[in-house]
């Protein structure tokens, strides 16, 4: 018995002995690495500063679009072991030597106030009250909260204008973290003012140099290259969750809209890092990183002669007749092969009491849907060759439709017999009403119902989605929109939708669905050409993002694509793109409303107008888009249609081949 117990005594001593051992190697050896990092992080308390320049923005070319500059700013370190009476002395020093904006909320105010006035606001709790706290009745916050409740605004008008600066400074050096850095002031800080903060040598307050964006080519572009936040505001309340989850700090600056928002992840550049010391000095571990730069595949001299187009077209525009309602129009210039940008732009030009207000709209390019008319024909034409409803060279008397309870539908004019390619040319309705008809499985007669339901309008609609219509394009920005697919179905508005008169699109699917007719593929537009390193070497290209291929055998896309040659040789297009340039493409007209007195009710029947095309037709290297709503209305005495997106075109695409 006794000789057991030894064994087993000598036993657990062995177990014990090995347990300690393999526990000394895993802490020694084994995991030193890991448990050295932890006492590390434990110990010391490692910081990040403020947000390191970010990443040039350039074009195409090399131009630089979005640069940083370096700006004086006035910041704040808590000093360990700092009383809060040598706070409020450095707040007000500040305050007599810089101009800042008081942005000082009453409540803070009232705070500002209780440290000032310690023996007067001691004095508004009564002996009760005292009481009472000795007894744990109250605690010393419910103290603090009724002093705060009894200070009166005829207490609060004894501050003055020195002493309200004072403590609007005071908040901010007590803002976050006690560790982190508070910016006093970042904008205007004059030379001056810079010189005497560090000839002050307050303590834990410094004059130092940050950055702003910068933009070389001023409004040039600027709202589709972005906004970042500021250095107060930091990440935006509605943007919190999403760059916490990225491991952001609410003080960082970011990216908060357009190319600035899409291209944060490279754009940012890589914060210093610091060791807070004992007396909460900063040691630098690890320098500023500024961040990799975006080249756009845009071209910015292009960029700023189709501004000066638009322009200069809108304003002469506004001056011709049935205009009144006109103010606007889109362009957008690229590569149908590879969805590149080469320039997009909106613009607008309002008269408010004979003032002129010029306004930029690009943002709309890829926000805001109109009817698009008979620009999308290539479209609902592939639908009948898709749906064997037609054959290619199957031609008509072109005519009018007459359905059931509804007025008659015609083409702009009669156009005799018209094939498939004719009636692109020429933009008959009236061949598209047939193939819509056919689609229901009948034969066009007088007055006929033709029982439309919603599968005759996906089948349209499944067609258009193939070519970019009524779908996201997935264009390299943020908060991209799809037009309003109608919800309503009729026998009539069948017809409507397949001349483009029911659903609505965006400038960008336009030109995303001109770029299919002329490749045979759906590509996303892009604005992002390549990203770059500091050091200058691309680590990122883009490549041909082929969304899918038209479902639509070749020989049916060549008629589509010939038919767009004879809207520019013969057609309506005929004077938008010089026919040298061998040019194909589609003009659209479609009826549309204008909300006149801004009441939400758009009453005014205007007309607007389309275009769509690329050149060479044999090998396809650039597409254009121009969209102008209102160009004409339907309650003046004429329904004339000034030739205003013919004028633009007709000028842009000179600039496009000429360079």
């Amino acid at each position: 018995m006794k000789k057991k117990r030894i064994i087993t005594f000598v036993l657990l001593i062995f177990f014990f002995s090995i347990l300690v051992v393999y526990t000394m190697y895993n802490l020694m050896i084994k995991k030193q690495d890991y448990y050295t990092k932890l006492l590390n992080k434990k110990v010391n308390i490692i910081i990040e500063g403020n947000s390191a320049p970010r990443g040039r923005i350039l074009d195409r070319n090399g131009n630089i679009l979005v640069d940083n500059i370096g700006v004086k700013e006035i910041v704040y370190t808590k000093i360990r072991g700092i009383t809060t009476q040598e706070e409020i002395d450095i707040a007000y020093k500040l305050a007599e030597n810089i101009n800042i904006i008081n942005r000082i909320k009453p409540n803070e105010l009232k705070k500002f106030w209780m440290l000032l006035n310690k023996d007067r606001a001691n004095n508004l709790i009564k002996k009760e009250e005292y009481e009472l706290q000795k007894q744990r009745k109250l605690n010393s916050k419910d103290i603090e909260n009724l002093k705060y409740e009894r200070i009166t605004e005829e207490m609060l008008k004894e501050l003055t204008e020195k002493d309200r600066t004072a403590a609007y400074i005071y908040k901010l050096m007590n803002t976050g973290y006690s560790y982190q850095e508070k910016v006093i002031k970042n904008k205007d800080v004059t030379e001056s003012e810079y010189a005497i903060i560090n000839e002050l040598n307050l303590k834990g307050v410094r004059g130092d140099i940050t950055w702003e964006r910068t933009y070389p080519y001023k409004e040039v572009f600027k709202t589709i290259l972005g906004t970042i936040s500021s250095s107060s505001s930091g990440v935006p309340s509605e943007l919190k969750n999403e760059y916490l989850k990225k491991g952001y700090s609410l003080t960082d600056r970011v990216g908060i809209s357009y190319l600035e928002k899409e291209y944060e992840d490279y754009l940012k550049g890589t914060k210093a890092t610091y060791k807070v010391n004992k007396d909460n000095t900063l040691t630098l571990l690890t320098e500023a990183k500024k961040g990799n730069d975006l080249v756009l595949s845009i071209d910015i001299n292009l960029q700023q002669e189709i501004e000066n187009i638009l322009y200069e077209q809108i304003k002469a525009g506004q001056k011709l007749k049935n205009t009144e309602y006109y103010n606007h129009s889109y362009v957008i210039v690229g590569n149908p092969t590879t969805g590149e940008i080469l320039a997009m732009s909106g613009k607008q030009i309002l008269n408010d009491n004979n003032i002129e207000k010029k306004l930029d709209l690009t943002t709309g390019i890829i926000t805001s849907s109109y009817t698009m008319g008979s620009v999308v024909k290539g479209a609902t034409m592939a639908v009948g060759f898709k749906n064997n409803v037609i054959e290619a060279g199957d031609s008509v008397i072109d005519g009018c439709v007459k359905l059931y309870l509804n007025p008659a539908k015609c083409s702009f004019k009669r156009l005799g017999r018209v094939n498939d390619v004719k009636a692109l040319a020429m933009s008959s309705n009236y061949y598209q009403y047939l193939i819509a008809i056919k689609l229901t499985g009948q034969k066009y007669r007088y007055n006929m119902k033709i029982n439309a339901n919603i599968d005759h309008f996906n089948l349209y609609r499944t067609m258009l989605d193939e070519f970019g219509l009524g779908v996201k394009t997935q264009i390299d920005l943020p908060n991209e929109k799809i037009g309003i697919k109608g919800s309503k179905i009729s026998d009539d508005l069948l017809l409507n939708l397949a001349i483009g008169q029911y659903d609505t699109y965006t400038p960008i699917e336009l030109f995303q669905y001109i770029n299919s007719i002329a490749t045979g593929q759906r590509v996303a537009p892009t604005l992002m050409k390549e990203i770059k390193n500091n050091e200058g070497k691309v680590i990122k290209k883009q490549e041909v993002k082929v969304l899918n291929k038209i479902s639509l055998d070749e020989k049916y896309l060549e008629r589509i694509r010939l038919g767009f040659q004879n809207v520019l040789k013969i057609g309506t297009g005929r004077g938008y793109t010089n026919v040298n340039y061998k040019p194909a493409g589609k003009t659209g007209t479609s009826e549309s409303f204008y909300d006149a007195d801004n009441d939400g009710i758009a009453e005014i029947e205007t007309i607007s107008s389309s275009y769509a095309m690329y050149a060479p037709y044999d090998n396809p290297t650039l597409s254009l888009v121009v969209v102008s709503p209102n160009v004409s209305h339907k309650n003046g005495k004429s329904e004339y249609m000034a030739f205003i997106n013919r004028n633009i075109s007709k000028e842009v695409s000179q600039k496009l081949f000429e360079n």
